[in-house]
C-alpha cells in the first residue's frame, strides 16, 4: 500500500495532468494524458522534490521548458539560416573574398559591395555572364562556389581627380576670381576655347530657355578636350557625365552647385562647372553647353531656388 506520502504525491499528480494517475504495488505513479505518458518513480516520500520528476512529457510546462512557449516557439529562435555561397569579387584588379546568401538580390549586394570598396551603389555596375540587373537574385543570375564577380565602378573621388585641375591652373583660377575675369578670357579655360567649336556640337540658341530634351546632351568637351555627353535619369536622382572611356553616375544631391557663363563671341553656348565636392577645385568644366538648357540644367539638378 502507498505510504501518505505516495498518495499526496499521487493526488498532486492528478491536479498536473489532464487524466487520474492510479497507485499500483510497485509504487509508481502511472501518468496519462491526451499527448504522451511516462512512468514517474516514487522516490518513497518526502519533501525534496528536486530529483525527481512529476512533469508531464508534453504538457504545457514540458513544452516551456524545451522550447520556451506553450505554442511550441523556440526561445530565442532565429529564422531558418539562409543558403550562403562564397565567391569573389575583383574591383580595380584586386580580389575581395565574400559569403553572401544565395538567394539575395544584386541589390543587396551592392549595397554591401558599398561597404567593402567605397562606391555608392547608383554607381556601380556587377558583372557576371554579363551585366546583373538590381531585382535578380544570385541564384537566378548563376553565381556558385568559386565564382568570380566583377565590379566596374567609380567612388566621387575618381570622378573628381579626372577632372582635377593642375596646381597651376588653381593659381590662375584664383587671380581670374580676383579680378572678376570672365571664365572665357581665363587662362585655364581659353586654351580649350581656342580649339574652336566642336563639329558635332548641338545648336546652341541666345536669350532661350528650354526644357532638357528627351535625349543626352552631346558634342560639350571638357577641360582635357575630350567629348562630353550629359544624361538626366530624373527618375533615379541622378546625372550621368559620359565620355569615351567611362560613364559616371553621378547622384544630384552630391552636387554642390552648378556656375556658368556665357561664351564671349559664341553666346549662344555657355562654359559651365558642375561642382561635386565642397570645394571650387572639385569643379568638372563643361564647354559649348547650349544656352537654352543652361536654367532647365540647373533646375534639374539644383532645384529652382538653389542657385539664384
Amino acid at each position: 500500500m502507498a505510504s501518505e506520502e505516495n498518495i499526496k504525491e499521487t493526488k498532486t499528480c492528478t491536479e498536473q495532468t489532464l487524466e487520474a494517475c492510479t497507485t499500483e504495488s510497485n509504487n509508481e505513479c502511472i501518468i496519462v494524458s491526451s499527448k504522451e505518458c511516462f512512468k514517474v518513480p516514487d522516490t518513497g516520500g518526502g519533501d525534496e522534490p528536486e530529483n525527481s520528476s512529476d512533469m508531464e512529457l508534453g504538457s504545457d510546462s514540458s513544452l516551456q521548458g524545451a522550447c520556451g512557449s506553450t505554442d511550441g516557439t523556440p526561445v530565442g529562435s532565429f529564422e531558418e539560416a539562409k543558403e550562403l555561397v562564397d565567391f569573389k569579387v575583383i574591383f580595380n584588379k584586386k580580389k575581395h573574398d565574400i559569403c553572401f546568401p544565395l538567394d539575395d538580390t544584386v541589390l543587396a549586394l551592392k549595397k554591401h559591395f558599398e561597404t567593402l570598396i567605397g562606391v555608392p551603389v547608383s554607381m556601380q555596375k556587377v558583372m557576371f555572364k554579363g551585366l546583373c540587373k538590381d531585382e535578380k537574385t544570385l541564384r537566378d543570375v548563376g553565381v556558385t562556389k568559386g565564382a568570380k564577380v566583377m565590379v566596374v565602378g567609380s567612388t566621387l573621388s575618381d570622378v573628381i581627380a579626372v577632372n582635377t585641375p593642375t596646381e597651376q591652373d588653381i593659381k590662375e583660377e584664383k587671380a581670374a576670381a580676383a579680378t572678376k575675369e570672365a571664365f572665357c578670357k581665363q587662362k585655364l579655360h581659353k586654351k580649350v576655347l581656342d580649339k574652336g567649336i566642336p563639329e558635332d556640337v548641338q545648336p546652341g540658341i541666345k536669350n532661350a530657355k528650354d526644357a532638357l530634351p528627351p535625349y543626352p546632351l552631346s558634342g560639350m568637351v571638357n577641360k582635357s578636350g575630350g567629348k562630353v555627353r550629359l544624361t538626366f535619369k530624373l527618375e533615379v536622382d541622378q546625372v550621368w557625365i559620359g565620355t569615351k572611356e567611362r560613364t559616371d553616375k553621378i547622384p544630384m544631391n552630391s552636387i554642390k552647385t552648378i556656375v556658368s557663363e556665357p561664351i564671349e563671341g559664341h553666346e549662344e553656348y555657355h562654359i559651365m562647372g558642375i561642382q561635386l565636392g565642397t570645394t571650387e577645385a572639385s569643379r568638372y568644366w563643361l564647354y559649348w553647353v547650349p544656352a537654352q538648357y543652361v536654367d532647365a540644367i540647373k533646375d534639374a539638378v539644383l532645384g529652382k531656388w538653389q542657385y539664384f
